[in-house]
């Protein structure tokens, strides 16, 4: 009887030892209290890979556009922001969000993410900083998707640690950044989408650590250079100076992140001379530029135009450039990809039907 006791005993024990191990490893790793759970008790998991192939349309408030749902998987609605208190979220016109998110009536599959940021969007590091900032934060961002009926949350700092954008920076902002995707993973749940918007160079964040958080990351390969080198080749030439699209992959895959969670950038708009042409050219007005040559660069896998001197005046893409880069992602097994900006096209698509058949054939 005495044996029988304590055999009962050590199993109360060890049952009692192991749930108190569980919740420490989980404390541990998504830090004290947090969790990437819907429901509150229910254990965090890892949001795995998906094989589901994406399209995605950033949508801006400022264009009067509607984009075509039969073109797309995703539409990523351009911009909220931090708010002045950095405890929330403010949205650019919020009436076209709720006119955008209407298309799920017509294709019930779409998704609606609403992206918090931008280029010189800051109050990010303030935010950031604190946990309870953070955590209010947070909570909006889960009223937002509720209010809206949303997929998810993408969020586009640019970026952590750098202060290029005229914005506040912090040498924490790479740790902070993960603690923030962590507290919103686990105020909207796992069902819902969370991304984030990464700069070509794969740097300012932790990969490994986000790998577990996110549902996949778009890679901004666009706006690394300008004439006379491109913005966003495929490959390396003598016409790439800073960074290619397959360099970029594989230096965010070499950082940590799955191929499977990545969705190649491709930009609707090509960068000027700025002496005969303006910085940002938008794709549906490079086609009625009048006194430059096309050129084709077989290597880097993407057109450039010349003017009357042989001077390259713009880098930019085209259907075929396109054509190319979605079958080199498809090879390196990425979740597709995703393009900024969907007014940028021309009226009849070309472009958007292009990353539409590329990725979807």
């Amino acid at each position: 009887m005495i044996k029988k006791g304590i055999v009962v005993m050590l199993m109360i024990f060890n049952v009692t030892f192991l749930g108190f191990s569980c919740k420490e490893n989980n404390e541990n790793r998504y830090g004290s209290g947090q969790t990437t759970s819907e429901t509150p008790g229910e254990t965090p998991g890892v949001i795995p890979d998906d094989d589901s192939k994406i399209v995605l349309a950033y949508l801006t408030s400022w264009s009067a556009e509607m984009p075509d749902y039969e073109l797309v998987t995703h539409v990523n609605y351009s911009f909220g922001r931090v708010n002045e208190t950095y405890s929330g979220v403010t949205i650019d016109n919020e009436a076209r969000l709720r006119s955008v998110v209407d298309l799920k009536k017509k294709k019930s599959s779409l998704k609606i993410l609403l992206s918090i940021g931008g280029w010189t969007s800051g109050r990010f590091s303030e935010m950031a900083m604190t946990e309870n900032n953070r955590k209010n934060f947070a909570a909006d961002c889960k009223r937002i998707v509720d209010e809206f009926n949303l997929d998810g949350i993408d969020l586009d700092w640019e970026y952590p640690t750098s202060n290029e954008a005229g914005i506040s920076a912090s040498p924490k902002d790479r740790e902070n950044f993960t603690l923030l995707m962590q507290e919103i993973r686990k105020s909207i749940g796992n069902e819902k989408l969370l991304t984030f918007a990464s700069a070509a160079s794969a740097q300012y964040y932790d990969f490994k650590a986000l790998s577990e958080i996110v549902n996949f990351v778009n890679i901004m390969m666009y706006d690394v250079d300008s004439p006379p080198y491109h913005h966003s080749a495929l490959h390396r030439s003598e016409l790439v100076n800073e960074i290619s699209a397959d360099e970029s992959i594989a230096k965010h895959i070499e950082n940590g992140m799955s191929a499977k969670k990545l969705v190649l950038g491709i930009p609707f708009y090509g960068h000027g001379d700025t002496k005969s042409l303006a910085y940002s050219v938008d794709y549906k007005n490079i086609i009625k530029l009048t006194g430059f040559v096309e050129k084709w660069d077989d290597v880097a896998k993407v057109p450039y135009l010349v003017n009357t001197k042989g001077e390259i005046a713009l880098v930019y893409e085209n259907a075929r450039s396109i054509a190319f880069k979605c079958e080199y992602l498809l090879q390196q097994h990425l979740r597709g990809a995703m393009y900024w900006e969907y007014s940028s096209d021309d009226a009849e698509g070309t472009l958007r039907n292009a990353v539409w058949k590329g990725i979807m054939k």
